[in-house]
This record gives structure tokens, sequence and C-alpha cells, in this order.
């Protein structure tokens, strides 16, 4: 899940805590300065590259939660070709949901664990073929591992809230061609709860050497 530009969670008491991707952002990624070095020595603009491509996973995403959501999605902002290449990635999410039966209960709900402090906005909670699950739609060309150190996080937030996870489950959209359509589930968080947990510490260390 994308969460939103800016969004700011705060405890009931009104402390700014951490969401979910900062904390998990705090992980070095050598894998995409790799990845950029590539495109670079192609002759390819990494930035415009980037860009369209975002777009792309930006507007699928938002389609895949509108479909959840029963509502009309908002294309206005974008091109005829980043829009059809969208659908194409949506398409391929409902291929997906053929033969399955998914029922959400929560739809990019945002939490705030006042005992953790940190919050987040989560894609997907509810019955996938009966069981309890918690999804994140990505759009890229792979899953990784700080992938289920998200799922962990938010998995943190719907046990405060009193909500069962039985399963967590990173559902990879291709955007083009040169993509796959990629699903992998977890059944405990346990380790990632705790690679989480360390990183969260690791955030509030920091914080407070800032000052």
């Amino acid at each position: 899940m994308r969460e939103k530009a800016h969004q700011v969670y705060k405890t009931k008491s009104g402390i700014v805590v951490p969401s979910v991707t900062q904390i998990v952002s705090m992980l070095n990624k050598p894998v995409l300065v790799t990845w950029a070095n590539k495109l670079g020595l192609q002759g390819i603009d990494v930035k415009k590259y980037v860009d369209i491509k975002a777009e792309i996973g930006t507007v699928a995403h938002r389609m895949i939660l509108d479909y959840f959501l029963s509502q009309e999605t908002d294309f206005s902002e974008y091109s005829r070709d980043v829009i059809d290449k969208a659908e194409n990635s949506f398409l391929s999410f409902l291929e997906w949901t053929k033969n399955k039966e998914v029922e959400p209960l929560c739809v990019e709900k945002s939490m705030v664990s006042e005992v953790e402090l940190f919050g987040g906005t989560f894609d997907f909670y509810g019955l996938v073929d009966g069981e309890k699950t918690l999804v994140d739609f990505k759009t890229g060309n792979g899953i990784y591992q700080e992938y289920f150190y998200q799922l962990a996080g938010y998995s943190i937030l719907l046990e405060e809230a009193g909500l069962d996870v039985r399963k967590g489950m990173i559902l990879n959209i291709p955007r083009t061609e040169d993509e796959r359509f990629l699903v992998q589930s977890v059944t405990s968080f346990e380790r990632e709860k705790e690679i989480f947990r360390h990183l969260l510490a690791i955030y509030w260390l920091e914080r407070e050497a800032k000052g």
C-alpha cells in the first residue's frame, strides 16, 4: 500500500508517530541502486521510466481498492496510455479473483497503535477462501522481503484492535509485459514482527538523538 502523501498519524493524546512505510524504509535497498545503474547503461532515463511506471501502478492500485469499495475510479489526472496499461493490470487482478471467495472486512483502513506508537494504512483485510487474510497489493517486478515487514506492522495494528490475522498475502500486479503476476503468502509473522519492532525502536532512538 502506498500511504497517502503527507499523511500524519497521531495517538489519541496527540503524539505524532511514524508510519509503517517510514519504519520499513529505514532498511537499505542496494538492489535499487544496481537496477538504476543497469538502466543508465542502457541509455534509459531512470526518472522518466520510474515516473511512468509509478503512475501506472498508482492507477491500478486505486482501481483495485475502488473495486472493493464499490466506487468509480477518478482517471482525470492521467493520460490515456497510463489508464490503458492500468486497466490491463486490473484485469490481471480480476483474473486472480476468479474461483476464489474474496470478502472484504476493512479496505484502505488507517490505524494507530496506542501501545507501540506507529500508524499505517493497509490495503485489504478480509476473508480469502474463508481465512482471515491481510493482503497488500503491489505493482512492480518482484516481491521483496521488506513487503512482509510491512504486513507484520499492519498485523500488529489489527491485532491491537482485536482483529485476528490468520494469513498474510502479497499480490504483485504486473504493469507492463516485462513484469509477472506473483502471489506469496505467509501464515506466521513472528520473525517479521520482531524485525519490524527492532526497526521501530531504531526510529525512536534516532528521533530522540536528533532532539
